[in-house]
């Protein structure tokens, strides 16, 4: 499953949207980056989100803070960003340090701004489907499963019958901002969702019923190719050192009907996701 093909025509779609927002308004959509410290990945991600933001025609505005701030220092600055009518959409880039309250800084960001779709406000909106930003890597995985044909509520081995086709996503991760959130939309598309994760006693059989596999817990090669249902959906969200994903993308492959690699596959749908529903939040705020 090509998620840089399909990331870049979402990108152009979106540099059009943001092309005619600012002609109409006089205004550019606005997106901030919050920074604290100098994780090497995050700087590197944070970099290539501020370049993604030129191309789609989306003012990027980027504040580094120290390693050191606490988290009142940084609901400070995100509450003033959030008040802020030139910025349409706070991107909190994650990790911030083990000192500071990474939900309390989240909380801080105004709904409407949040376009990483990390508040609460955001997980309850997607949850009961009311308008709202969903979390931009659960988002970007529907899109992905859309442009490639698989419905969530009914896929399987496509030699299978009808009677042998069913709709079990299996989600491996419990994270607020991934695993959790595409379980919830999964579920909104009539997929019957289990969640598992590292501790789940025999993970292999639970993976192995599953329809859709979604792995998002961070351990390098941790979902096998003798894991996946024949014909299975393999969406790999993981990211380790070296490239490496949560699956074994190598005999992953030989069982799966459909698979993201990594890098290529999820990652690019992220940000693409991200600088989308930035011009969609500036055209809500600006009523146009």
């Amino acid at each position: 499953m090509d998620g840089t093909a399909l990331a870049r025509r979402i990108v152009e779609d979106t540099a059009k949207k943001a092309a005619g927002l600012t002609e109409r308004t006089g205004t550019a959509p606005g997106l901030a980056t919050v920074l604290v410290g100098e994780d090497p990945a995050s700087v590197t991600y944070v970099r290539m989100k501020q370049n993604r933001c030129r191309k789609a025609g989306i003012e990027s505005r980027h504040v580094a803070l120290t390693a050191a701030t606490t988290t009142g220092e940084l609901v400070g600055v995100l509450r003033e960003l959030s008040a802020g009518p030139a910025v349409h959409g706070i991107l909190l880039q994650h990790p911030v340090g083990g000192h500071v309250d990474e939900r309390a800084a989240f909380e801080a960001i105004a709904p409407q701004k949040d376009v990483d779709g990390v508040t609460f406000a955001s997980f309850a909106t997607m949850s009961f489907g009311l308008p709202g930003f969903v979390s931009c890597t659960p988002g970007g995985i529907l899109r992905l499963l859309d442009e490639y044909g698989v419905d969530p509520a009914g896929w399987g081995c496509p030699r299978a019958s009808e009677a042998e086709r069913g709709g079990r996503a299996v989600v491996v991760g419990r994270s607020a901002i991934l695993g959790k959130p595409v379980g919830m939309l999964l579920l909104a598309r009539d997929a019957t969702v289990t969640y598992c994760h590292s501790r789940t006693a025999d993970l292999s059989a639970a993976v192995r019923g599953a329809d859709i596999v979604v792995a998002a817990v961070g351990r390098s090669r941790l979902i096998r190719g003798q894991d996946i249902k024949p014909g299975a959906v393999v969406i790999d969200a993981g990211y380790n050192p070296g490239n490496v994903g949560d699956v074994d993308f190598d005999s992953a492959v030989e069982r799966a009907s459909l698979i993201t690699p990594v890098p290529g596959g999820v990652g690019p749908m992220t940000i693409a996701t991200l600088l989308e529903q930035t011009v969609e939040a500036a055209a809500r705020q600006l009523g146009a």
